[in-house]
């Protein structure tokens, strides 16, 4: 599987992709696509990496796993596919968007005109299994994704890292805060949207951050 990983990123991870820990989680994984439906299609897995190169990224958005459901999970967090319903938490994301920039939601729930503008959408668990959320959690995804987080730090341009919920906060250690910003809130699912996601304004912040460093910002707008 890491054969579909883009070259640039495979050079940046090269230590994480050398590790034990990687060989078994392959091998999980596939014996998991063998037996069960695993979500995104493995041709799908690396799209966040695909569309945002290393020497790209502007912005990092970290969620925690891909949707369980059918059709919905293409490689980017919080994304989904065209013409698949929004789930609950993009729904939100997207009332936040108008709320802070005055801007529609998108046609569908595809945030890949993001992920070419520098937003890496990654998440901490690449894969699951059909109908069962943090399925694939604990079986090596997270020392990967641990380690695009530190190689993005480590990077030569600085990066606005916006980390909702508990889940994602806990990931600050792993990003030099003095060369980056980081940005936190509560969660945009429904179950905590209203605790401190909605007002947060974090499009708006981002830009204003990019700006500052005189690095282009993010056009947020999406295709109507």
């Amino acid at each position: 599987m890491w054969e579909r990983l883009p070259t640039g990123w495979k050079k940046v991870l090269a230590g994480a992709l050398e590790m034990p820990s990687a060989e078994a989680l392959e091998r999980f994984v596939d014996a998991e696509r063998k037996k069960a439906t695993v979500y995104p299609p493995e041709d799908e897995m690396f799209s966040a990496f695909q569309l945002t190169p290393p020497d790209g990224v502007r912005v990092l958005v970290l969620g925690q796993d891909p949707y369980h459901g059918p059709g919905q999970a293409h490689g980017l967090a919080f994304s989904v596919r065209p013409g698949v319903r929004l789930p609950p938490s993009l729904l939100n994301i997207f009332k936040e968007l108008r709320s802070d920039l005055g801007l529609p939601p998108g046609m569908d729930g595809s945030l890949v005109p993001w992920a070419k503008q520098g937003v890496l959408l990654l998440n901490a668990v690449l894969t699951v299994r059909a109908g069962t959320p943090n399925s694939h959690a604990g079986h090596g995804w997270e020392a990967f994704t641990d380690a695009v987080i530190q190689a993005v730090s480590a990077g030569p341009q600085p990066v606005v890292f916006l980390l909702w919920g508990s889940y994602a906060r806990k990931k600050k250690k792993l990003i030099d805060t003095g060369r980056h910003a980081i940005l936190e809130s509560a969660h945009p699912s429904p179950l905590s949207a209203s605790q401190g996601f909605f007002g947060s304004r974090p499009f708006s912040r981002i830009n204003q951050t990019l700006k500052e460093w005189g690095r282009e910002p993010i056009d947020w707008r999406l295709p109507a």
